[in-house]
């Protein structure tokens, strides 16, 4: 391991000398001095810090018998600012802390917060105002007069932006008045665009640019800013995002778009609306703000947005409810005869809003600019990627034009504040460095034993895996029906395609596997078993490798294959899409020997031990793990979140084993990763003893490199007082005593990296070349931490992974943990390309996405949308029908690389994201 050396640099980021700083993660203990160096452009720009104090206001609101959007909290403000008390309320910044804001807030700051450039003349420490959204002399529908909001501005602090001074500079510790400080900073750049423009809580969103995707959605183009504290400088990252809205217009059309019908009465039960549909309606556009028209007692119409709330289960002419007077009467025939509405699709249903009103969806309009903050339709998926898409220089040109549309010049709050961006230097111009790669060393047989990688990437042509796998006994399962000589003689080429790409690897596979045809339609488990058992009467023995060839759209057969070979039996299974595998080129069986192999026990690539000192030292011993959270999607009440935990078991990095665990829905804090940890620790010790021949008192790992994915910043400390002592207690058990790094990998930040020259140092995508790694001028002024691009680019612009070191008593050096991190994204056993974060953070990604694998496909735990529970019993006793249903792995599996593909077979769609 290479010592700690003070490199030549500026002071600040290494507070060597400052003992008094405090800091939550590790302090820089240098700079990384390896590689080449390479000038980027990175999306931020410099800005200054205010002089004058800034004064901190809390906001209350009443009546306050629920939560009220941020977009109305937000014109109540504006309405006090401008309308109410206009002298007293010159400037005011508004904030409102969203549930996906990435700034490190206390408690303090968890509520509506206001800040203002002065003191507001308050007689006491606060005062209260009565606010209404409506013109008090209009008339209303209810004939009532316009809600009055009380709404109570308290003075709780002052704010010295002198502390952000400090702390850039490294004087400061990174405390409370800091984080009050970026965050009153954060709302100053964000109020003006959130006045005019749609937004979420970092970006807004403009109809400049918008496509429609159909569903009902309209992608809009936005901008994401946000303050950055870096050395020696305060800089706005800006980047451009993606918001996924309603189409505006009348909200039946919205729904018919969504269930994909041009009929309206598809939205009838009396025409055969299946309740299913109906609840997966109902999930999309609860929330959505609508606009009705009423007709008052006056006479005079008048336009009310309202909140829908769900759907009705029958159609407006079958829903009856009691009149004051008594008496019964439908909502079709309400409308027709106070409202002289007489509906053209009486027998669609309708929508029941925040009052509890009934109102067909016909009268019902969707305005324009309203985001749907809920999954995305996986059909959609493509659609969004390709709109957010964009190589780098129209990434940056577009960074660079939509500063016009930030317009910080001309913002009065940005002015008035004594802040001022400097877009005329353009983006920040920063000397990266590009790391060597690692070599990758292949087995015997191979043309070159080691190879180095070029721009992230290599190939398989001449090489034998490391450590082949041998397989007397497999089955081909195909769901396909067996009609045409065309389709048997497509998977005759399929299987001597696999084999040919076998031997060319290295691994020894019997050329006549045992071929069934199967119904999908059918229990899958039994037809597979059947397989199996059919292999085992004729060779004595079952399958050793399941392939499985998919229709069209079989997701659902893969889940229940995966189910059966992971769980249930203990088999290894393959599973191939059939428009895919058939008639398929050489490199796609290369690619799935890749996964194969490995599914079986064997090792495909290690890395050179002389290119990667810090994991290959015989006298330190080491585990690296990765770790992860995947919470369920926006919306998705009652569904828990599952954690996975991931190891290396051998002395090269290369062979991993995985725990994963059901717990608390949201819950970040992995809950149970003192015996997670165990599990894997005892496995590493075991196959030192066994397969590599330790004695048993040098089997122990005398380091744990523990790379920790999903957590925002503001919960560093939590993984230290939570995740850390549950590491430590897991040792103690174990009787072992190994050093312990804890580093958190960020994949969900808007830094992005462009070559100057991308002619010399881009790759062929235009973006950084793989291993580019910055530590400075970005990076944190007092902690360790840096930017690594470890990946080449495909399509767009790549994302550098963010790297926070938490804690560190192997004492490793900058250069150490950035080139063991460049290394360890290079032995991702599946790909022969680097990988944008180390292999075993990725593979604990896929483990929390295969979780529902560990499901019975024929149970009672659903997956669907229709399953979602909003009741607070019925979550708590869904999360223990969750905790019951999930099925350990089958014991032969969970030795082996059963994670090695994603949840889905090749070929097949990823599952959607949650959007930009």
């Amino acid at each position: 391991m290479p010592p700690r050396t003070q490199n030549a640099g500026p002071r600040v980021g290494l507070p060597t000398e400052g003992a008094h700083i405090t800091t939550v993660g590790v302090k820089r203990p240098d700079f990384g001095s390896s590689g080449q160096p390479s000038p980027i452009y990175v999306n931020s720009f410099v800005t200054t810090v205010p002089s004058d104090i800034i004064h901190h206001y809390d906001l209350a609101i009443s009546p306050s018998e629920k939560t009220l959007p941020a977009r109305m909290t937000m014109d109540l403000v504006r309405r006090l600012q401008f309308d109410i008390a206009p002298q007293m309320y010159a400037l005011l910044s508004l904030f409102l802390l969203g549930p996906d804001d990435d700034l490190q807030l206390h408690s303090s700051l968890r509520r509506k917060n206001i800040f203002s450039i002065r003191r507001l003349p308050f007689d006491t420490g606060s005062q209260e105002f009565e606010v209404t959204l409506a013109d008090a002399t209009a008339p209303s529908a209810s004939g009532k007069g316009p809600k009055v909001y009380k709404l109570k501005l308290t003075h709780v602090a002052e704010i010295n932006p002198e502390v952000l001074k400090r702390f850039i500079a490294g004087d400061q510790s990174h405390d409370n008045t800091v984080l009050t400080a970026i965050t009153a900073l954060n709302v100053v750049i964000r109020m003006q665009p959130t006045l005019n423009y749609p937004f979420n809580v970092r970006s807004f969103f403009t109809d400049r640019e918008t496509k429609d995707i159909g569903a009902g959605l309209q992608l809009w183009r936005g901008y994401f800013q946000s303050i950055r504290p870096a050395m020696g400088k305060m800089l706005i990252n800006v980047d451009i995002s993606t918001g996924t809205m309603y189409k505006a217009g009348r909200l039946l059309d919205v729904c018919l778009q969504y269930i994909g019908k041009n009929d309206p009465n598809a939205l009838s039960p009396k025409f055969g609306l299946p309740d299913r549909e109906r609840i997966r309606l109902q999930r999309f556009i609860s929330g959505i703000r609508v606009i009705t028209t009423h007709t008052n007692a006056s006479g005079v119409e008048v336009q009310t947005p309202r909140v829908i709330k769900k759907l009705s289960q029958a159609g407006a002419s079958a829903l009856t409810f009691q009149l004051r007077e008594g008496q019964s009467m439908t909502v079709a025939e309400y409308f027709a005869t106070t409202q002289n509405k007489r509906l053209q699709f009486p027998d669609v249903i309708c929508v029941e809003v925040g009052s509890g009103a009934l109102i067909p969806l016909e009268l019902c309009k969707v305005p324009p600019g309203q985001l749907m903050r809920k999954q995305v339709p996986p059909e959609k998926t493509k659609d969004v990627l390709d709109f957010a898409t964009k190589k780098p220089a129209d990434r940056l040109n577009s960074i660079v034009a939509g500063l016009q549309v930030l317009a910080y010049g001309q913002s009065e709050y940005v002015r008035e504040f004594g802040m001022h961006v400097d877009h005329t230097a353009g983006p920040l111009k920063v000397q990266a460095r590009i790391l060597k790669p690692p070599m990758l060393k292949y087995g015997a047989g191979s043309r070159q034993l080691t190879i180095t990688p070029r721009d992230g990437a290599w190939n398989m042509v001449d090489k034998k895996f490391f450590k082949p796998v041998s397989i007397d006994r497999w089955v081909v399962v195909i769901y396909e029906r067996q009609v045409r000589s065309l389709q048997r003689n497509a998977a005759n080429d399929m299987i001597n395609g696999l084999c040919a790409s076998c031997r060319d690897v290295g691994i020894k596979l019997t050329p006549t596997p045992f071929v069934h045809w199967e119904n999908g339609q059918g229990r899958i488990a039994d037809q597979l078993k059947n397989a199996g058992a059919a292999c085992a009467q004729k060779m004595k023995a079952g399958p050793s490798l399941i392939v499985v060839v998919l229709p069209e759209g079989g997701n659902d057969i893969y889940t229940a294959v995966k189910h059966f070979g992971d769980i249930t039996m203990g088999v290894a299974t393959q599973c191939l899409k059939s428009s895919k595998c058939f008639r398929a080129k050489p490199q796609y069986y290369a690619n799935v020997c890749l996964k194969i192999n490995v599914k079986l026990g064997g090792i495909n690539t290690i890395p050179d031990p002389s290119s990667v000192s810090v994991l290959t030292d015989p006298h330190n011993p080491t585990i690296v793990m990765g770790a992860d959270v995947i919470h369920p999607a926006p919306g998705s009440d009652g569904r828990p979140s599952f954690t996975s935990l991931v190891a290396n078991v051998d002395s090269d990095t290369a062979k991993y084993i995985a725990a994963s665990r059901v717990q608390t829905s949201r819950a970040e804090m992995i809950e149970e990763l003192e015996p997670m940890s165990k599990h894997v620790l005892s496995m590493y010790m075991k196959y030192r003893e066994m397969a590599e021949r330790k004695a048993p008192g040098a089997s122990a790992p005398k380091r744990i490199i523990f790379y920790r994915d999903g957590v925002s910043e503001g919960q560093f400390k939590q993984v230290l007082e939570v995740e850390l002592p549950a590491i430590k207690k897991a040792c103690q058990s174990l009787n072992i005593d190994p050093k312990i790094t804890i580093l958190v990998v960020g994949k969900r930040h808007h830094v992005r990296f462009f070559p100057q020259n991308p002619q010399r140092d881009g790759d062929r995508s235009g973006n950084c070349r793989a291993g580019t790694v910055v530590d400075r001028e970005v990076s944190h002024p007092t902690e360790f931490d840096f930017y690594l691009q470890s990946h080449g680019g495909l399509l767009g612009t790549s994302r550098p992974a963010h790297y926070s070191v938490l804690y560190d008593e192997n004492n490793f050096s900058a250069d150490s943990l950035q080139n063991l991190s460049f290394a360890l994204c290079h032995v991702y056993a599946r790909s022969t390309r680097s990988v944008s974060i180390p292999a075993p953070v990725y593979y604990a990604d896929i483990v929390c996405s295969r979780a529902k694998n560990h499901y019975d496909p024929q149970g009672t735990v659903d997956f669907s949308d229709s399953a979602t529970q909003v009741d607070d019993g019925q979550v708590a006793s869904s999360l223990e029908a969750f905790r019951r249903g999930f099925k350990p792995l089958h014991p032969s599996q969970a030795t082996l690389m059963y994670f090695s593909t994603r949840s889905r077979p090749s070929g097949l769609a990823s599952t959607p994201p949650t959007g930009s």
